[in-house]
Parts: structure tokens; sequence; C-alpha cells
């Protein structure tokens, strides 16, 4: 869809732009399915604080995904800043998904999934003046 776009894409990386886009949406729907795996399971009670990051982090990753996508009257500071978030929620949540990955799949993937889209909003990040 970026390459359809009319105008300049505010001089961010093109390439880097795409990818941490995928990574949020990608993010963003393995927690969801994270925290939906984590309710299914017996022991729900001790997954809590998992399900809660899971939650936020694909809130976080969702609507940065959003905003990135968005590209008229483009704002660095914006984009700045909801990248950070979105790195700081990403590698929260990949560190309480690590903490159950050997027990529970599901979480050992969504551990992987933020510690992919922290690295792209990172990676963006160091783009942006």
């Amino acid at each position: 869809m970026l390459e359809t776009y009319p105008k300049d894409l505010g001089g961010i990386d093109k390439d880097k732009l795409i990818a941490c886009i995928q990574a949020c949406f990608e993010c963003a729907q393995a927690c969801t399915a994270c925290a939906d795996a984590c309710l299914s399971e017996d022991m729900v009670a001790d997954l809590t604080t998992c399900i809660r990051f899971n939650l936020d982090c694909a809130d976080v990753c969702a609507a940065t995904g959003n905003v990135l996508s968005r590209r008229t009257g483009y704002d660095a500071n914006v984009t700045r800043a909801v990248l950070e978030a979105c790195a700081a929620a990403c590698k929260a949540c990949g560190d309480e998904c690590a903490q159950h990955a050997d027990m529970h799949e599901h979480c050992q993937v969504c551990a992987e999934s933020c510690r992919a889209c922290e690295q792209a909003c990172n990676e963006l990040l160091a783009t942006i003046s």
C-alpha cells in the first residue's frame, strides 16, 4: 500500500517502515492469541500477569501500526513516541512470555513476535531525525 502513496513518506526509510508496520500487526495478533490461549490453560490464575501484558502489548502494537500507516501530516515527535512505547510494551511482554515459554508453546511464539517487533521499532526509531 505504501508503494501507492502519492507523496514523500516524510523522509522515513520505506523498507524499515514497512517492516515495522508488519511486525506491529503480527505482534498484535500473536499477543491477542497468546492471551486467549493463556485463558484456556488449567493454571490460568498463574498467567494473569502474562494475559495483562499480552493485551496491553496487542493494543499498543495495533495503535502503532495504525499511526505508522498514516503518512499525511507526518509528525516525527508523535512517531518517535509511539515507537518508543511500542518497543517498551514489546520488551515487557516478551520478557513475561519468555518466563512461561518452556511450559506453553504459545508464550514462546508470542515472545519471539514481541522481540521481532521491538527490534523493528528500534530500527525504525534509529532512522528518525
